[in-house]
C-alpha cells in the first residue's frame, strides 16, 4: 500500500511540475515578439564612448521636453524624470556602453502607472536627443 502512494505521489508530482514548466514556457512565448518589439522602440544607439556626456544629453533633453529631473546617477548611467501636465509622466533612461564606441540608450515611460508602448513618445525622446547630441559634438570642435 506505501509502495503505491509513494508511486502515485510521485507520478503526480511530475505531472503537476511539468504542467507549470509548460505553463510559464507558453506566458514566455507569447509575450517575447511584443518586448523585443518595444525594446526595439524603447532603444537607440549613439556612436560615442563618453557615457557622461550622454547621460547629461539626456537629462538635458528630458527637461528641455517639460521633465523634472528625479533621480540622476552617473555610475549607474540612469536618470528618472516625471512630467506633470494634467496627467503624469514618468520616464526613466539607461544609458550603458555597448562595445568601445557606442551607448545604448534605453528608454522606458509610463503614463500613470501604465508602461507606455506608443512608439510616438518614444520617436520624439530620442529626435531630441539625437538633435542634442548633435549639437554638443559639434559645439566642442
Amino acid at each position: 500500500m506505501k509502495k503505491q502512494l509513494v508511486i502515485v505521489l510521485s507520478l503526480l508530482t511530475l505531472a503537476l511540475g511539468g504542467c507549470a514548466v509548460n505553463a510559464r514556457q507558453g506566458v514566455l512565448d507569447a509575450n517575447g515578439a511584443e518586448q523585443l518589439k518595444l525594446r526595439q522602440i524603447q532603444s537607440r544607439y549613439f556612436d560615442t564612448s563618453d557615457k557622461q556626456k550622454t547621460v547629461e544629453a539626456v537629462i538635458a533633453t528630458l527637461q528641455d521636453l517639460g521633465f523634472v529631473i528625479d533621480k540622476a546617477s552617473l555610475p549607474l548611467g540612469s536618470v528618472t524624470g516625471t512630467k506633470l501636465k494634467g496627467y503624469t509622466i514618468r520616464m526613466t533612461v539607461n544609458v550603458t556602453p555597448r562595445g568601445k564606441d557606442q551607448m545604448t540608450v534605453r528608454a522606458n515611460a509610463q503614463y500613470n502607472v501604465t508602461p507606455i508602448q506608443d512608439p510616438a513618445p518614444y520617436q520624439s525622446f530620442f529626435d531630441a536627443l539625437s538633435k542634442s547630441m548633435f549639437l554638443q559634438a559639434h559645439l566642442e570642435e
